[in-house]
């Protein structure tokens, strides 16, 4: 049997600006049992419903799931563990693509902004504004003096956020890049997966360091005490799904959303009155 106790606290980028990223090992399980995992995902689902429900009836706070990763990471799936069981109508997940032109026709964080989560509910980005220093910074799209500036501008913007009721937790979703060729394969082998090839990924694909570069400057730069970055490994989709619910459950615990006192004096309306 494997252990029993796991502390996500290690993936935690510090605020320091020194974090190497190879540091965190892509296919790392602490040892975890998988079926106590397992077990524990179930628990932190069930009681993620439950701090969802007092999250939107109290009305005055709101949480957002940043999720980044390199193609085949496992967004989509995290996406479906973690809120399959979420009721939708105060959970809204929003994917970022390629900037239409009325997007780029304004700064950076304008199409972000508009998504993020209201008091009361769950934002759940499938990439987010941080494109905007990773594949733009590859790519070369923007001069290196605006990427500087714009990872003081996610930092100002998250801030913002922050102080205004919305509590952030950036994941990184931590693949190496044998893994994410063997699932490029499979999409390949399986029909039901043949929509997901892109070819152009085997192109980015080239870029590998470029890309790993770009969010290690990225995890450096923008991991605040008001927004962490976690870089998770993802290569065991079972501990994955595990240490991003105990993230959330832990966060929900400190943001102890709570019922709202009831309009009327309940001595007014004895249940047993209703008829």
């Amino acid at each position: 049997m494997g252990k029993a106790k796991f502390d996500y606290r290690r993936y935690r980028v510090p605020d320091s600006g020194a974090f190497n990223l190879a540091s965190i090992p892509c296919d790392d399980n602490q040892g975890l049992d998988e079926d106590y995992a397992r077990k524990r995902l179930k628990k932190n689902l069930d009681d993620l419903q439950e701090f969802q429900e007092r999250l939107y009836a109290e009305g005055k706070q709101s949480l957002l799931l940043v999720l980044q990763a390199m193609d085949t990471g496992g967004k989509d799936s995290t996406i479906r563990k973690i809120a399959n069981d979420l009721n939708p109508q105060g959970c809204q997940v929003t994917g970022f693509k390629a900037p239409s032109h009325e997007e780029l026709a304004h700064d950076f964080l304008w199409r972000v902004h508009d998504h993020a989560p209201p008091a009361g509910h769950i934002g759940i980005f499938n990439r987010s504004h941080y494109e905007d220093v990773l594949i733009v910074r590859v790519h070369q799209l923007a001069t290196a003096a605006l990427i500087e500036k714009r990872y003081r501008h996610i930092n100002d913007f998250e801030r913002m956020l922050h102080d205004h009721g919305t509590r952030i937790i950036k994941i990184m979703l931590h693949i190496s890049q044998d893994y994410q060729l063997s699932r490029l394969r499979r999409r390949l082998e399986r029909a039901d997966k043949h929509w997901k090839f892109n070819p152009s990924d085997l192109k980015e694909r080239k870029r590998w360091d470029e890309y790993m570069h770009a969010y290690e400057a990225m995890l450096n730069r923008c991991s605040t005490e008001y927004a962490p970055w976690y870089v998770i490994p993802a290569e065991k989709r079972w501990f994955r799904d595990v240490v991003i619910s105990e993230i959330l459950i832990d966060a929900f615990a400190d943001m102890d959303p709570k019922y709202p006192p009831p309009g009327f004096d309940i001595k007014d309306y004895p249940p047993d009155s209703l008829v």
